[in-house]
Parts: C-alpha cells; structure tokens; sequence
C-alpha cells in the first residue's frame, strides 16, 4: 500500500504540474486567437469530454499531465495562410505563448512556497549564520586544506562573507574542483584551496566540516538505544566515553569506531548533567554501502515562525531565484563535465521524495516537494533546446535576428537530433536513478 500510495501522489503531482504548464500555453494562445484544437488532461485514448466552440476538451486514458494542440503549431505540418495557425501570428506572440509555460510553473512555485512560509517557515539555526566550523573530522577535504575549529569562512570561490546556507551549494556542486577559501581565525586571515570529496552514491562535494551549533537531540528514534538508555529531546550531548563532542558527526565517527561496544554519552539537562549507556546497533542508512553504527538520535535544531505575507512573499522570491540559478549552474557544470549526470533525480529520485513527503505529517512537505518540482520543470523547459520550450524562443530569437524563417529542413534535422538528445538523456538519468538506488 505504501507503493501505491507514493505511485498515485506522483502521478498527481506532476500531471499538476504538466496541466499547469500546458494551461499556461493555453491562456496565451487563446488571448492571441491562436485555435486551440485539443486541451486534454492526461495522454492517449480519450475517454470523454466535450467540445466548446473550436476546442475539444477531454480526458484521455493516461492520466500522467496533459497536452494542448494549437492548429499549424508543428513547422513541419503545411501552412495554409490561415490567420488562427499559430505560425500565422507574429513572432511575438509565439514568443509569448512559448514562454508562458514555464511562467506558470515558476509562478505556481512562488505561491505555493509563499502559502507554505505563511502557515510554517523553518530552517535550520545556522542557515542564515556565518560560516563558522564547529568540527572537522580527521583526513577529511577541510582538514588537508588546514581549516580548524573555530575557523570562520569569509570567502569562498569568490563568495565574501558566505552564510551556511550559501557555503553549502557552492561546496555540493563543486565535487572534485579546488576552491578558493579565506580563512578568519584569532583576527588573523589565512588563504587556502580546499577539493571537496564526492563520497558515497550521491556525486555531490563534501567538506567535512560541519558548522558550529548546539548538539541538541530533536528527535529519538522508537526502539532504538538512545531512547531506551532515557535520553530525551531537547537534552545537549556533551561528551561520548568522557571525550568532549562538539557535533554529531563527531559522535558519529566514535560510535563506528567502538562499534558494537557499550558507551557511555553525558549531556546536559537543564541545569544537570547525566550520564547514560547504551550500545550501538549497526542499522543501515540510505546512499550508504554498508551499516552504519547508531544509537537513534537525530540533531537538525531549527527555528519555525509564520510569516506574513509580504515576508513570505519576498523569501519565496528569494528561495526560487537561489534555486533557478543553482539550477542552471548544475547544467552548465555538466555541459563542461565538471560534475556527474548523477546529480540529477529521475523519474525513481523523484518519486522517492514524493513518497516521504506523503508519509510526513500535514501538508507541508508535499506542498514544499511540489515547489520544488514545478521550479525545475519550468526551468528544464526554457534550456534552448529544441522541441522544448526553450528552444522554440531561440530559434524565434535567431529568426528576429535574421529577418526570415529558418528553413523547414534545417528545422527538422534540429528537432530529430533534439528528440534523440532527450532520449538518450531520459535513458541516461532513469539508468543512473536505479544505479543509485542499487547503492552503486
């Protein structure tokens, strides 16, 4: 059941998304009198509808998003001259009813993140802090590169002043590539280069350090140790066998180490210190090979707040602008093989994320995953490339250019090799989708 249910949330999620798009060249070709031929709500055979005026309105059998068929839209069909085909109407207007797709989905991801921030906006303590490294784990990236406890990042890749939250993309995109960093430790400045680390089946660069916060427990796994020995949320985690910890990657790395082994882990509570055993169990952890020695606690201290209106408005704003460009850096950082085709989620990645989403309380997350997804389908449509809508509004671009049209054989040769482009590229994400879940 839970399959079925996680298969029939993406299917409604992104046949929203894809009816959302499809509307958006809809409105415009009918604001521009362009004859709409066919809008249908899934794919296929169609099972019923209606037809009003020159538009019949259906609901075909595959119920995976939808389509509209504008009259002459397709430069290879024979223009007849009449003024409701879309290639009668100036460039424009094609322009327009291109671009108004991916709009749609853009716009749908602003509201929806403006509507989440306004009933519950959290992050993380240290998102919006400096980067301050609170530890770095022994032989890893940061600690060849020589940062230290303590360290503050005032400058990476020529980012001045990076919070976390702007450190951590620019660390995630970057696997393999040195960077730039500049050090600020006892008032004195330190240059250095620091190669991130790809590890595990997600390609994505790692420091190896982590920021500089309280190793609060949110939350304690049923049945787990640490939720038998007593601990409690909210309780901080001081030490672990009498050795200070000043993060959880830092006891991470002290449970594999003792392994099946009884520890001891003192925190703090309230005003009293205490002190607990308990023994690891080797459990195993999604994107990892092997198990991983735990004891159920988890520490992600953030801060929530409802915003109003205008604020969740402008952080939404914000948050989408932020990731349209991490977006298209990824991309371009692929065209010049400086990062893996792995770092993007296919069809099995994308419904991994809609199934948690669904299986988390409320509507919150499942709202937040949709934002997300509607972002990266409107931006995936505007890459110049043809068949997409990307490429349409660049070969309109280069017709304005030119005074004329791009010939109909030219035309085809562009949309037959982009076919074969997109394919290959489906088979590629679906081939590295099922290797990463393989744990490959």
């Amino acid at each position: 059941m839970p399959h079925l249910s996680t298969i029939v949330a993406v299917a409604v999620v992104l046949g929203f998304m894809i009816l959302i798009h499809e509307f958006g060249h809809y409105a415009a070709a009918k604001l521009f009198k362009v004859r709409v031929e066919v809008f249908s709500i899934g794919f296929g055979k169609r099972l019923f509808g209606f037809r009003r005026g020159e538009t019949d309105y259906r609901i075909a059998a595959i119920p995976l998003g939808g389509y509209v068929k504008m009259s002459g839209e397709n430069p290879m069909d024979e223009r007849t001259g009449d003024p409701g085909e879309f290639l009668s109407h100036p460039r424009w207007q094609r322009f327009v009813i291109a671009l108004a797709g991916p709009t749609m989905n853009i716009l749908l991801a602003v509201a929806l993140l403006t509507g989440v921030y306004m009933v519950h906006y959290e992050r993380a303590i240290y998102a919006d802090k400096p980067a301050v490294v609170g530890w770095v784990l022994p032989g890893s990236p940061a600690a060849k590169a020589g940062i230290k406890e303590g360290d503050r990042i005032i400058r990476i890749d020529g980012i001045e002043d990076p919070t976390w939250e702007q450190l951590e993309p620019r660390v995630a995109l970057s696997p393999n590539q040195p960077l730039g960093i500049t050090l600020l430790r006892a008032g004195q400045t330190f240059d250095a280069t620091v190669t991130p680390e790809a590890k595990g089946s997600e390609p994505f660069g790692t420091l190896g350090c982590v920021p500089d916060q309280p190793n609060v427990i949110t939350e304690l796994e049923p049945g787990m140790p640490a939720e038998k020995a007593g601990l409690r949320v909210g309780d901080i985690i001081i030490a672990v066998n009498g050795q200070p910890v000043k993060a959880i990657a830092q006891m991470i790395q002290v449970l594999q180490q003792s392994k099946d082994q009884p520890v001891a882990i003192t925190v703090q509570r309230g005003t009293e210190t205490k002190n607990f055993t308990m023994t690891p169990v080797a459990t195993p952890i999604e994107g990892l090979q092997e198990a991983r020695y735990r004891v159920g606690i988890h520490s992600d201290p953030s801060v929530s707040e409802h915003l109003s209106f205008p604020s969740a408005f402008r952080k939404s704003l914000e948050d989408n602008k932020r990731s349209s460009f991490l977006i298209l850096e990824l991309v371009q950082k692929m065209i010049q093989r400086k990062v893996s085709p792995r770092m993007v989620e296919g069809p099995i990645g994308i419904g991994g994320a809609v199934g948690r989403a669904v299986r988390e309380e409320g509507w919150i997350p499942l709202l937040g995953i949709t934002a997300a997804i509607s972002l990266n389908l409107g931006i995936f449509n505007l890459l110049p490339i043809p068949i997409l809508d990307g490429g349409v509004i660049l070969l309109l671009f280069i017709e304005t250019l030119m005074q004329k049209d791009i010939s109909l054989r030219i035309k085809e040769r562009l949309y037959q090799a982009a076919f074969v482009f997109l394919v290959l590229f489906a088979v590629m994400v679906i081939y590295n989708d099922i290797v990463k879940r393989l744990g490959s």
